[in-house]
């Protein structure tokens, strides 16, 4: 198994967007397929047609920083696209017998990291990993994504959610921004890490379980999550525009804490406030309902 299959359709999917006239190309003769001929982004790239059909057969291993370079300007890669190409690049080749045959150690979340969200009480947080498996939440996150939380079926996981519990249609506001964003960021995940097998599962199943994921899947298109606006539509406090900004952790666990905040006086700043009321509230009654059960008799 090796990443090969993931580069040809990278690249040719990059090469395909691209017309002549927007690389500084004459356009000569009919042409059955849109996009760049090979020969074209070759010439570009400053390297031979044979050795860029290798590169597109999905052969990079061993191939020099120069060239990849030059295949990001000739494809007019974003900074996003060019990290991916060069994380698809130190992938490359098969894995070595012990790696391939491994699990993946999950990253756990530190002490320190939880005090940290659990210390936000009026701000949503909670502790992401690169395969978007919310691993800790505060109250208010939790409450944030009551929907999320409630369904067994989603891990909980914001790409299990978000393409496979209908609710997540009417919560995420911009849906299909957050979906392709949410396939994006996986698509960088397995270009780092091909051998990751809880990784695959998940692609595996979003894939058979939704056609939404499995077209946009195809589409090879990369995102990396920083900071944007969040338009969501909660069930209990209606409509919220949060900030959101994401964090990675300095190490190498692959983790990142995500926080999301209302400008003051704003009506988002209400509606968390009154979230986060109903949190505590809710709390409340789950303690006192725990509490409130008879002990087991003592033989």
């Amino acid at each position: 198994m090796d990443n090969r299959d993931a580069v040809s359709a990278f690249l040719r999917s990059r090469r395909g967007r691209i017309t002549p006239e927007q690389a500084g190309l004459p356009a000569y003769g009919q042409r059955r397929v849109p996009g760049l001929r090979r020969g074209e982004v070759a010439t570009l790239a400053g390297v031979s047609v044979e050795y860029y059909t290798r590169l597109e057969r999905g052969n990079l291993q061993g191939v020099s920083d120069s060239v990849l370079d030059g295949l990001a300007r000739a494809l007019r890669l974003d900074d996003t696209e060019r990290m991916y190409l060069y994380d698809l690049a130190r992938a490359a080749g098969p894995a070595p017998q012990a790696r391939a045959g491994q699990r993946a150690v999950r990253p756990t979340v530190r002490p320190s990291v939880a005090r940290i969200v659990e210390g936000m009480p009026e701000l949503p947080a909670y502790v992401m990993n690169n395969r978007l498996d919310a691993l800790a939440a505060n109250p208010l996150g939790r409450a944030l994504y009551s929907e999320m939380y409630a369904d067994p079926t989603c891990g909980p996981n914001v790409a299990r959610f978000a393409f496979l519990n209908p609710a997540a249609r009417r919560f995420y506001a911009d849906w299909e921004r957050m979906a392709r964003f949410a396939v994006g960021a996986l698509r960088i995940e397995a270009g780092k890490n091909p051998y990751d097998r809880e990784l695959s599962n998940l692609i595996g199943e979003l894939s058979t379980r939704s056609e939404v994921f499995r077209v946009m899947w195809g589409s090879h298109d990369v995102h990396v999550f920083r900071e944007s606006t969040k338009r969501l539509n909660h069930p209990l406090v209606g409509d919220l525009e949060l900030d959101q900004e994401t964090m990675s952790l300095p190490d190498e666990s692959g983790l990142s804490v995500v926080v999301y905040s209302a400008p003051p006086g704003t009506a988002a700043e209400d509606g968390l406030k009154l979230l986060a009321s109903w949190s505590a509230t809710t709390g409340q009654e789950q303690d006192a309902k725990s509490t409130s059960k008879p002990s087991p008799r003592q033989p």
